[in-house]
This record gives C-alpha cells, sequence and structure tokens, in this order.
C-alpha cells in the first residue's frame, strides 16, 4: 500500500479525507469540579435515547456522585437532540453538544471527553448494551487499584452475555481483535465494547492525540493509553446484543482494519509524541 493512499486518508498528512482533523471544542479537562462525566454518541436515537437517558439518570440519584450526562449528538436528522432538551428539566447536569455535521462515533467521543468536566470520565453507547450500573466496576479499579483507565469486555466472561450477537457478527468481532493484538501489540481480549472508563486529567494526552473519526477509535486511544503508559484494567461486564447496531460487519470491518493501519502510519510519521517527563 503505497503512501499516496494514506496521504489521502490521513488528515494529519493535510490531504481532504474522511479522516479529517478534530476540530472538537476547547478541552476543559484541566479542572476537575466534578466526581464523574458520562459521555454519550448518539447519531439518531430518538427512539432509544429516552429509555438510556432514565437510566442513566436512575443511577446517578441512587449514587453521590457529583456528575453530568453529555449527549454529543453527531448531527442526527431525527430528533435526537430535543429528546436531550426535553429531559434537561429532569437532571440539572445533562448537557447537549453538537458536532459540526455527521463525523463519526470517535469523533463523538472524543468531543464528549474533551468537554467533561468529572474527575472521571466514562463513555457509554447509546443503547447501553452495557448496563450503567456496571459502571461501578470499571470506578472500583480507577479508584480502589489506582488504574488509570478501566475498560468494559464482553470476552472475558462470555457468560455474562445477556443476549449473543449473530455467529458471523461475534466471529467477526474475534477475527478483529486478534488482528488488532497482532497489529498493534496490545493484549486486550475485547477492545471494541463500546464502555470505557478514564481518569480524566490523565488520559487527556489521550483525547488530544486521537485521530480516528469512526468505529476504528477504541484501538487507537488504547493503543495511546499504552504509548503513554497508562495503566489499563480490562473488566469482565454484562452486555446485550442490540439488533439496531449500526456497525455494518463487512464495510465497516474494512475500513477498521484500513484504520489499524493507519494507526500505525501516524505513529510512523510521528503524529503521536510522547509527553515530555519534567
Amino acid at each position: 500500500m503505497d503512501e499516496s493512499f494514506f496521504r489521502r486518508y490521513n488528515p494529519a498528512s493535510g490531504g481532504r479525507s474522511i479522516c479529517r482533523a478534530i476540530r472538537a471544542a476547547p478541552s476543559q479537562m484541566n479542572s476537575p469540579t466534578l466526581d464523574l462525566s458520562v459521555v454519550i454518541p448518539a447519531y439518531n436515537e430518538e427512539g432509544r435515547l429516552p429509555k438510556t437517558l432514565d437510566s442513566v439518570i436512575a443511577y446517578l440519584q441512587t449514587r453521590l456522585y457529583r456528575a453530568e450526562i453529555i449527549v454529543v449528538d453527531d448531527g442526527s436528522t431525527d430528533g435526537t437532540a430535543g429528546v436531550v432538551i426535553a429531559y434537561q428539566p429532569k437532571y440539572s447536569g445533562l448537557r447537549l453538544v453538537s458536532n459540526p455535521g455527521n463525523r463519526g462515533k470517535g469523533f463523538s467521543v472524543r468531543h464528549g471527553m474533551l468537554e467533561a468536566r468529572g474527575e472521571i470520565a466514562l463513555f457509554t453507547d447509546a443503547d447501553l448494551s452495557t448496563p450503567i450500573e456496571e459502571g461501578d466496576k470499571l470506578f472500583a479499579a480507577l479508584k480502589e487499584q489506582g488504574f488509570d483507565a478501566a475498560i468494559g469486555s464482553r470476552a472475558m466472561d462470555r457468560s455474562l452475555i445477556e443476549v449473543h450477537q449473530s455467529v458471523v457478527r461475534e466471529q467477526a468481532g474475534i477475527f478483529f481483535n486478534y488482528l488488532v493484538r497482532w497489529i498493534m501489540g496490545i493484549e486486550f481480549s475485547d477492545t471494541q465494547c463500546g464502555f470505557k472508563a478514564f481518569r480524566r486529567e490523565r488520559a487527556r494526552i489521550i483525547f488530544e492525540q486521537q485521530r480516528i473519526e469512526r468505529f476504528g477509535f477504541d484501538p487507537e486511544i488504547l493503543f495511546l493509553a499504552k504509548r503513554h503508559e497508562l495503566r489499563v484494567a480490562e473488566i469482565p461486564v454484562r452486555w446485550s446484543h442490540d439488533s439496531g447496531t449500526k456497525v455494518n460487519v463487512l464495510a465497516d470491518g474494512i475500513r477498521m482494519l484500513l484504520e489499524l493501519l493507519l494507526i500505525r502510519w501516524n505513529e510512523i510519521r510521528g503524529y503521536y509524541p510522547r509527553a515530555s517527563k519534567s
């Protein structure tokens, strides 16, 4: 694969590309004022979002966290933004931020994480495939065991999967994770579970350097976590497949493979500089 491909595909090269340089809001990651931020990327989630917000709000109201919920609207063409606005009187910490058009899940997560004000920031899928209560496991790893990040995993204990994907999807996920291990050199059983928590200040550099905008962003942020010597715990969590998933096994699978190669290319070109140690 020659350099011209990566020039077309790589935002850092200055070329026009589907992976354009991300221009999220200025980082608010310097002065934590809250205990927890829950970031929910959302694209055309008018139907599923009310149930998700009900669950997250109920969860936070039973905890003592000073918390916020950030819904990142990824250029939705339905009533996603209206749902969030309607729910704001129910929870004062609910915020809506909007992308400049449809940019992808990776862009949305980055946008939300850079907007977050909590000491811990968790991002979760809009369908809550992993119940929000499973966050307690991740937060314990951060608070009690001193990890910098904790990621939900479906592969560590498959008995916790309540609704399985099709055999094709499940096997494709296993194969992709094998490729992630081989190409990225990161040893996790499941990089793609959309349920990850970070110590916000420690993780700031990850999201500032993140370049992948769509579904291949998970391996990139875990690669960056390793590169910047963050301690990451992989935690088995409950999970249920939602038939409304927007991931296309073939098209998105090919794209994600190309994004793995792009991450390595970005590293070679020096686009992921390590923080200087004082």
